[in-house]
């Protein structure tokens, strides 16, 4: 028995669509070709004030107090009802007199079907005012903390020095050596963080790029802890790239330890010399060499002493999920930070080659 060709019924295909608008939880319409209402949703009622059983044969643009007359909406309209464009998130402000203004994004879909004669075009609202208003207020409360972030900052930072200045006083009224000697590491210390203090609240960024950052870390060291810049140079070198604020703290912090832990022992008896600050980027790694050219580590290892330097960086290290790589740079000394995130492949072995540093990649530590 031959199957029967299914009626096509116009009325009941349009019961049926009258049936999901108005069933609809969310605004929804149905307009006709001239955009006069054919049926609205109850919450498209609720939510805007329209009368359900008088909106029939309303245009869209007459509905309230004629604040859905607005030219750019019809013209996008009647182009998606000709097809030449569909409304996936067009947004609108709704403003009705004695009302707030509320934020809406209007989608609308042109309804395709045997009827050709009689064209329909299905809109839906949503009303995102509250979401953007919760948005504005959470970017304004982090504006605010980085505001008291950066207040908190200066104010560490004059504290440190206040503190600095208190240690070098008793260190030049001190007589025994190894007491001065203390007393002036950490007057060092205090003032290399101060300066980091100075240097990340004047940046007010999440993200610090680390080839300026070191440059000005190390001007600031070299300026308080060498008398000669001929006699001993520090240098900043490698590729350009940023890395998060936290970040940027604990490495400065191990710059500043492995520069003075440099000066205290590479260059005895006034040795001229040369210590190296390089990072290199590839991808979301980096490595971090600070290396000098002074006379290098004792070649037993039972005289090689852990000093306070070396214990804050290596717990530093430790916090970074980095590896510590201690060795000698013939002549000199090399110490080597790496943080491996993803393990990339050069093209020689046939895989994925890394990205260069140039791109100024985000290495973030966990």
């Amino acid at each position: 028995m031959a199957a029967q060709t299914p009626t096509y019924s116009e009325e009941a295909a349009l019961s049926l669509t009258l049936a999901i608008v108005a069933s609809s939880p969310g605004p929804l319409l149905l307009l006709d070709g001239d955009l006069r209402i054919v049926a609205a949703s109850a919450s498209s009622a609720e939510a805007f004030e329209i009368d359900v059983l008088g909106t029939p044969g309303v245009s869209l643009s007459s509905l309230g107090a004629g604040e859905w007359n607005l030219p750019q909406l019809r013209s996008l309209l009647d182009a998606t009802l000709a097809g030449a464009a569909k409304i996936e998130a067009y947004e609108m402000d709704l403003k009705r007199p004695g009302r707030p203004t509320r934020r809406l994004v209007v989608h609308a879909q042109r309804l395709v079907y045997l009827d050709a004669d009689n064209q329909r075009l299905l809109v839906a609202v949503t009303d995102v005012t509250d979401a953007r208003a919760s948005e504005a207020a959470k970017d304004e409360a982090l504006r605010h903390n980085l505001i008291l972030l950066q207040e908190v900052r200066h104010r560490v930072a004059n504290s440190l020095q206040i503190i600095a200045s208190v240690l070098l006083q008793n260190a030049r009224k001190t007589d025994p050596d190894e007491t001065r000697s203390h007393l002036n590491d950490a007057h060092n210390r205090v003032m290399s963080v101060a300066a980091l203090e100075r240097q990340l609240a004047g940046s007010g960024e999440a993200h610090v790029e680390l080839s300026a950052y070191f440059t000005n870390l190390c001007s600031n060291l070299a300026a308080s802890m060498i008398a000669d810049s001929e006699h001993i140079s520090l240098v900043v070198t490698g590729a350009r790239g940023v890395v998060e604020a936290r970040v940027s703290v604990s490495l400065g912090l191990i710059v500043t330890e492995l520069v003075i832990n440099a000066l205290k022992y590479a260059f005895p008896d006034r040795r001229p010399g040369k210590i190296a600050v390089d990072c290199k980027f590839q991808g979301p790694n980096w490595t971090l060499t600070v290396a000098d050219n002074g006379v290098g580590m004792p070649s037993d290892p039972a005289l090689v002493q852990v000093g306070l330097g070396t214990s804050i960086v290596r717990a530093l290290v430790k916090q970074l999920s980095a590896t510590l790589e201690i060795a000698p740079a013939h002549p000199g000394t090399r110490v080597t930070i790496d943080r491996t995130r993803i393990a990339l492949v050069d093209d020689d072995a046939g895989g994925v080659a890394a990205n260069s540093a140039a791109g100024h990649p985000v290495a973030q530590a966990s």
